[in-house]
């Protein structure tokens, strides 16, 4: 009993820190599989809002599109990490994303205590997009090159008006990353993009990636617990980081550069990771700062 009480008086000042604070949380990879950390993530971001804080959910479903094409027959072919997406496939990814993932999330949440909508990114065009284009360097053996991955896009802006709405009552909005164009047409976005551009526009004071790793590892392995823009852009070009992570980084710090307090970066494979990050002093996985705070 003194334990869970010693609990709570260490979460004490937390909870006061964040109270009316927004709080965007990029939610995928093993988390949104397994189904004790699905109730684990969904009573996480019921205790948020009842205690006072603005949780902003905004998703994935990478794995959820793929099985849904192999269903189909349709191979899924990438670019530098991207789907390609023709106009099929971009009916498939609407048809997961916003018809079943988005609205399995915020069922979800409602069912432990909670009342969460799910929105798509062209719900009152809270996600105006323009198309990505990738460009190849040149290169001994090619020239440069722009190549088109379809209908792939890039957020051009993020309409706050619904989202303030949400966020002054008591409801949860729960975000699938698909955008609309200037004409009206459908975009498949990152994720990782949509939920950094998100708490970017919110200047929100903490936006937490879930990922399928303990968070930033450096060469020998080890986990980086904090790093400011400039380490990490440094660690960018010098390898430390590769793959994956990589675009995980830049999006935290477009969303740094644009008002966010502080970016986290934890693994969602851990039972109520959020709760472990926000609400305890030592926290988990990697902190990424604009600058390192100075000791008082």
């Amino acid at each position: 009993m003194i334990e869970k009480a010693n609990i709570l008086v260490e979460a004490l000042p937390y909870i006061r820190r964040f109270y009316q604070k927004t709080i965007v949380i990029k939610y995928g990879g093993h988390a949104m599989v397994a189904e004790e950390l699905k109730d684990s993530f969904a009573k996480d971001i019921v205790l948020m809002k009842y205690i006072g804080i603005n949780p902003v959910v905004v998703h994935g479903g990478g794995p959820q599109i793929g099985e849904m094409l192999r269903r189909i027959g349709k191979i899924s072919e990438f670019c530098d990490g991207m789907r390609i997406t023709d106009a099929d496939t971009m009916e498939i990814v609407e048809m997961v994303l916003s018809g079943r993932i988005n609205k399995e999330i915020a069922a979800l949440i409602s069912r432990h205590g909670g009342r969460a909508v799910g929105l798509s990114g062209k719900d009152g065009q809270l996600i105006e997009a323009r198309k990505l284009r990738i460009v190849r360097d040149a290169a001994e053996d090619r020239p440069a090159e722009i190549i088109d991955i379809g209908l792939v896009g890039e957020v051009a802006r993020v309409n706050l008006d619904i989202l303030q709405t949400l966020l002054q009552s008591d409801i949860i909005p729960v975000i699938a990353p698909i955008g609309v164009g200037e004409n009206g047409e459908t975009y498949n976005i990152n994720a990782d993009l949509v939920a950094g551009a998100i708490a970017g526009a919110l200047k929100a004071d903490k936006f937490l990636l879930m990922t399928d790793v303990p968070g930033v590892l450096d060469r020998e392995g080890n986990l980086i617990s904090s790093m400011t823009v400039g380490e990490a852009e440094a660690a960018m070009r010098d390898l430390t980081l590769r793959g994956g992570m990589i675009p995980k980084i830049q999006c935290a710090i477009d969303a740094l550069e644009a008002g966010t307090a502080k970016v986290h970066i934890v693994d969602g494979r851990l039972p109520h990771a959020i709760l472990l990050e926000i609400f305890t002093d030592a926290g988990i996985g990697t902190e990424i700062l604009r600058k390192r705070e100075r000791a008082q």
